[in-house]
């Protein structure tokens, strides 16, 4: 995958994993949905590929009165990942097109990948140190206790503590392991479809349906890197 195709593929990804965003205030909610109109304005033209670099630049300004509305990333993970991706691909794209430093854009969009990359490994670091998630509480706490929507057939799984301890160990496994994925391609594809999988359960289960979008926004940037780093 070439520098190009994954800023491109980026762009797509984020101008989705906005209009998604801006929608749900616009349409969804109360809370302040004028602001949200020009970032869905601005990100059909980014999905179009038209003035990529002005419109990421108005998008990146425009995220800091959001940011002074509601006083920080009130959704937390989502957002400030949607937030670092859209900074990273707006300096990429900056230096390519007005300064030229290739290299300059490949060291922002890089450091891009290996956010992520951490963010998987330092979720998984914390939850093995927490005996809660170690026995399987934690998960167990989620369903039985959590404000998330889940429904009450699926808060019968609280009382399935084997099957809470399985996946509990298989979510910490995954997150500390998959630097490792970088190794090869393949097994880069294969840790990031599961990755998907595991972002888009939750938010079948707990309705945490920005978390998807967001972090597949994110991914181009680890397949480039693990492109780079294996050519050298």
């Amino acid at each position: 995958m070439t520098l190009d195709l994954a800023l491109r593929a980026t762009e797509v990804l984020l101008a989705l994993a906005f209009l998604q965003q801006s929608a749900e205030h616009i349409f969804g909610s109360k809370a302040a949905p004028l602001i949200f109109v020009p970032r869905a304005g601005l990100s059909i033209l980014l999905l179009l590929g038209l003035y990529t670099p002005w419109v990421l630049l108005v998008l990146s300004a425009h995220s800091l009165l959001i940011l002074r509305r509601f006083h920080g990333p009130y959704n937390g993970g989502s957002d400030r990942m949607g937030l670092l991706v859209l900074y990273c691909l707006c300096l990429s794209t900056g230096l390519l097109t007005w300064v030229g430093k290739g290299l300059g854009a490949q060291v922002a969009f890089g450091y891009l990948g290996v956010q992520v990359i951490l963010s998987y490994f330092i979720s998984g670091k914390v939850k093995v140190v927490n005996p809660d998630w170690r026995n399987g509480r934690a998960l167990r706490d989620v369903f039985q206790f959590s404000a998330y929507p889940v429904s009450e057939n699926l808060r019968q799984l609280a009382h399935r503590p084997r099957l809470l301890w399985v996946a509990s160990w298989a979510v910490m496994v995954f997150e500390v392991l998959f630097p490792l994925s970088l190794f090869s391609t393949p097994s880069l594809i294969v840790a990031l479809g599961v990755a998907t999988l595991f972002h888009t359960a939750n938010a079948v289960l707990f309705g945490l349906n920005r978390f998807v979008w967001f972090w597949i926004a994110s991914y181009p940037s680890i397949v480039w890197l693990q492109i780079r780093l294996v050519s050298g």
